[in-house]
């Protein structure tokens, strides 16, 4: 279930759980509980089975509910061990089966790893102040959002309550992980979704009032220019993007250069590399084998994606063409690498030569 911890799936999920904080119409006393405690409910099991730094995020928002009155204690514990009871249900059994270790709670062990025997930092430091000065601004990426619209919002007395509501919790669950020397900005992304929420009560209060002051008006046009320019901005990143997954890429050309160094219809054994896999291979980008009709007209070698261990090259069955798929390495006979370190192109060691 956490194999590959979805950091997509989990934004989603706490983003659902964060909407159960956003005021509603006609609500009454007992939704606005209810509400809250299925935000609890719902971050718990999601941090149980799939991000465990989501318990860092519950530390100020349980503290805010209760300095607000909002839930009481033993409404913060009930729903807390209810998600508790929830997640662990669902993750050990099917993590112990996938994983065939007994019993396994993968969260607990990323936490006692990272955490509770200090070796987080085995994995990169940043400064205390990298998610205040470098994280947030990149991913909210458009500055007005923490220039202009968030601090707006604090000084409009309609806006303060709900504003303070999205934004001091989530800050000191930032400042929270500040204190964790590995940092990341995927740690914090559940905070982006909230902020901008309030960002966007500072833009509506501009929009809506541009009409009564040249100030309102200046305002106005230069949120336009700054979101046009953001989106262009974003998307020209996205296409830049593609560059940090050479490993993908170089499967792709694999794919396409083949068929030029092998017979049709061979069935050609592809090792991939740890720095490969790292790099956007994913089984997802094999080919499917053709069915025994298909075969036999098939024109093309099948590439099988398969790592090979040292059982593989020293009693194994013979590989017929073995690939070794590898990014930013010197190819060696019979192996293909990706050239110009990782984004060159994909090039084929030949007995003392290459060929792309």
């Amino acid at each position: 279930m956490v194999l590959h911890k979805p950091l997509v799936q989990t934004l989603q999920i706490v983003t659902i759980a964060f909407g159960k904080l956003l005021p509603t119409l006609r609500s009454s006393s007992a939704s606005h509980t209810s509400r809250r405690k299925t935000f609890l409910t719902l971050l718990t099991t999601t941090g149980v089975i799939f991000r465990s730094e989501l318990a860092l995020l519950l530390i100020p928002r349980t503290l805010h509910f209760l300095l607000r009155r909002e839930l009481s204690l033993s409404q913060i514990i009930s729903s807390g061990i209810l998600g508790f009871l929830i997640g662990i249900s669902l993750t050990v059994p099917i993590d112990s089966l996938l994983w065939q270790r007994f019993p396994l709670w993968p969260e607990f062990s990323a936490f006692s790893y990272n955490i509770l025997h200090s070796q987080s930092s085995n994995w990169g430091t940043s400064p205390w102040h990298f998610y205040l000065t470098s994280a947030l601004p990149r991913l909210l990426f458009n500055p007005l959002t923490y220039i202009l619209c968030i601090p707006l919002s604090f000084t409009q007395p309609a806006l303060r309550c709900a504003v303070a509501d999205l934004v001091v919790p989530n800050l000191a669950f930032v400042l929270l992980y500040s204190l964790q020397p590995h940092k990341e900005w995927r740690f914090i992304i559940y905070v982006i979704p909230p902020l901008l929420t309030a960002a966007a009560l500072g833009a509506n209060w501009i929009w809506t009032r541009r009409a009564k002051t040249l100030t309102n008006r200046l305002l106005a046009l230069v949120l336009v220019v700054s979101v046009a320019g953001s989106f262009a901005a974003s998307t020209l990143m996205l296409a830049v993007s593609r560059l940090n997954y050479p490993g993908a890429d170089a499967l792709h050309r694999l794919h396409a250069l083949a068929p030029t160094h092998h017979a049709p219809g061979a069935m050609v054994h592809v090792h991939m590399d740890t720095l490969a896999c790292m790099t956007g291979i994913t089984r997802f980008l094999q080919l499917p084998p053709p069915s025994p009709q298909q075969q036999q007209r098939h024109n093309k070698p099948l590439l099988h994606l398969r790592q090979i261990g040292k059982r593989d090259s020293a009693a194994g069955p013979p590989l017929l063409g073995p690939l070794r798929l590898g990014v930013g390495r010197e190819p060696r006979e019979g192996h293909w690498a990706m050239g110009g370190g990782g984004y060159g192109g994909l090039v084929r060691g030949v007995a003392g030569r290459e060929t792309g």
